[in-house]
């Protein structure tokens, strides 16, 4: 899979950055989880759980965003393949403990490479999108530990973060 001896996968004999050749891979069943939260202020989240916020329902439109976003991660991010076929699912809820709202993304797929990279997206754009969405209301949200927790199928086979 890589032309250098030290293993890196992503670049060429001349160190120069490549997508990886997957044409001799197996197909099989993928399927990776990632999850991630924005912290806010309690007020605004209880803007968001009443409905008060003036774009909409920010919970519903970043759910569509995650999913749109981990479909589009092949156009996104430049050494990834896009994957046509590719199933994303995105949820968010709201989380009076954070305070805030934490998000999970299920990205599966038959093919020759992995989902992971399609459910951190997934993840990340519904995040940013609950951001643009109360903005207004709160600038000083941030977005914290998006990551990888559970990932199925492929060669390296399965793996969880728990």
């Amino acid at each position: 899979m890589s032309d250098r001896a030290d293993g890196l996968t992503h670049l060429d004999a001349e160190g120069r950055a490549r997508m990886v050749d997957v044409t001799d891979k197996p197909v099989t069943r993928r399927r990776a989880v990632a999850e991630g939260r924005i912290v806010m202020e309690r007020e605004t989240l209880t803007a968001i759980v009443e409905g008060r916020t003036k774009k909409g329902d920010p919970i519903q439109v970043a759910e569509l965003a995650g999913v749109l976003a981990g479909k589009r991660t092949g156009d996104l991010i430049p050494l990834c393949h896009v994957l046509p076929g590719a199933s994303v699912v995105v949820t968010l809820e709201a989380d009076t403990e954070v305070p805030g709202v934490r998000a999970r993304a299920e990205a599966t797929y038959e093919g020759k490479t992995g989902v992971e990279m399609e459910a951190l997206t997934a993840v990340s754009v519904a995040l940013l999108t609950v951001y643009d969405m109360v903005k207004a209301i709160d600038r000083g949200m941030r977005i914290e530990n998006v990551r990888l927790v559970e990932k199925a199928g492929g060669a390296s086979k399965d793996w969880s973060a728990v």
